[in-house]
């Protein structure tokens, strides 16, 4: 589909969002947020919710929801960092640098690498030790999505940066199948579980990609269900959902055009 996005929505508006069909971005009130499309990242996070919708369409309240929060974070900082062509390790794993205002005190919206530490207040946890839900309503925001987000978020970064390289290599394939894997009502522990069977598949039961995986889930406190890969699959096996780098090239220059980069 066309990938539409509305610029300079309403007035000081502090959000960005995906409504269905389209990206839509505030230029923020100058003091809170100074402008969402200065990250290239939350641009990459609200395409993804358009990705999600029209894939897995995780519901968004509680666990689901906080997946597909995380699944925006994970593929919008993908994005950013495809487009610097940076690895996992030089990356910095924040979500929305440089869109905070003066009324704010600290360096992002989000980090995946210290959930938590993005700013002061910032509530979210980095495993299931810090896991809160809060009322199902938008004042609660809907469970805690946006809060217990943290928790896949950080164990994709442990991922990433357990492989090294770039995190859309094998991480990023991953989760890429991951996310079409899903259903509407998955949550936490069945992300973990696909991850692991998925990494195993793809990789070959026992590889360094699947035993990351595993590690991974395990740090923030979900433990991965031990499936094996199926009998004759070995190695690096081609993926059947498509190609990551294929949609990360198509994604970067065009969501670099909305950030006015080009």
């Amino acid at each position: 589909m066309r990938l539409d996005a509305v610029v300079h929505y309403a007035h000081k508006f502090n959000n960005a969002f995906w409504n269905g069909a389209k990206m839509v971005f505030g230029d923020g009130d100058g003091a809170a947020f100074i402008g969402f499309t200065k990250a290239l990242d939350v641009i990459g996070h609200e395409l993804t919710h358009g990705v999600t919708e029209f894939t897995c369409n995780l519901d968004y309240h509680f666990q689901s929801g906080a997946l597909n929060e995380s699944m925006s974070d994970v593929f919008g900082s993908l994005v950013k960092q495809y487009a610097l062509q940076q690895t996992a390790a030089s990356a910095d794993w924040l979500i929305g640098s440089g869109i905070l205002g003066p009324a704010v005190n600290g360096v992002a919206l989000r980090s995946m690498k210290a959930p938590g530490t993005a700013f002061v207040g910032d509530d979210q946890p980095a495993n299931m030790a810090g896991y809160f839900e809060t009322p199902d309503t938008d004042l609660g925001d809907w469970g805690g999505v946006h809060r217990n987000s943290g928790i896949p978020n950080h164990a994709f970064y442990l991922v990433a940066t357990s492989l090294g390289g770039n995190a859309w290599d094998d991480a990023g394939q991953i989760w890429y199948d991951t996310l079409l894997a899903l259903n509407a009502n998955s949550n936490f522990q069945d992300c973990a579980n696909l991850s692991f069977s998925l990494a195993g598949i793809h990789f070959g039961s026992g590889s360094q990609q699947q035993k990351a995986v595993g590690e991974a889930w395990a740090q923030v406190g979900v433990m991965p269900a031990g499936r094996m890969a199926p009998a004759g699959v070995n190695g690096k096996a081609g993926s059947t959902n498509g190609s990551l780098k294929e949609a990360l090239q198509h994604a970067a220059l065009e969501l670099q055009k909305v950030a006015g980069i080009l």
